[in-house]
């Protein structure tokens, strides 16, 4: 067992709706499962556009009915300090690991990975961001969170 818990950083663009309902979803799973003390989360955006912001009204309510509460989460941005910190960081799609990949020491320690690698259930690559449509775009992208937040609890906590 490692000496520290295993930490994940999840990360979009803005840390409004993907990033944190990824946080909230695994993190919810991580309690249930009894891996808490075993496992910490956080998640935070490329851009700053939303440093301190609570996530989208919509990506809240879209989490709460299915029993997850984003409502204290707050937007942050990536951190080069991240990179040593993190066991995880998890970018939602391609141009997110791009940035990612941009700004990572050549001597990090994060594996950095895509989300959906993780996913059993789709085909998709990438997690799509639901900000500029309706609200009905959050539930498809929670149904992809939830997915590949089961296969990363796996690889992390195989049971």
């Amino acid at each position: 067992m490692a000496s520290h818990p295993t930490r994940v950083l999840f990360v979009c663009l803005g840390n409004i709706c993907r990033s944190p309902s990824a946080e909230g979803v695994f993190a919810t799973m991580v309690d249930k499962a009894g891996l808490g003390a075993r496992i910490q989360t956080d998640s935070a955006g490329t851009a700053d556009y939303h440093i301190g912001k609570s996530p989208d009204a919509r990506a809240i309510a879209a989490a709460a009915r299915r029993g997850v509460d984003l409502s204290v989460l707050r937007g942050r941005q990536v951190d080069v300090e991240d990179f040593y910190q993190f066991d995880y960081i998890i970018a939602m799609d391609h141009s997110n690991m791009e940035d990612l990949e941009a700004i990572a020491p050549s001597d990090a320690s994060a594996q950095l990975h895509l989300f959906l690698e993780f996913a059993k259930n789709t085909d998709a690559v990438e997690v799509p961001d639901p900000y500029y449509g309706g609200d009905a775009g959050f539930e498809p992208v929670l149904d992809m969170i939830e997915d590949a937040s089961r296969g990363l609890l796996n690889e992390i906590a195989p049971s």
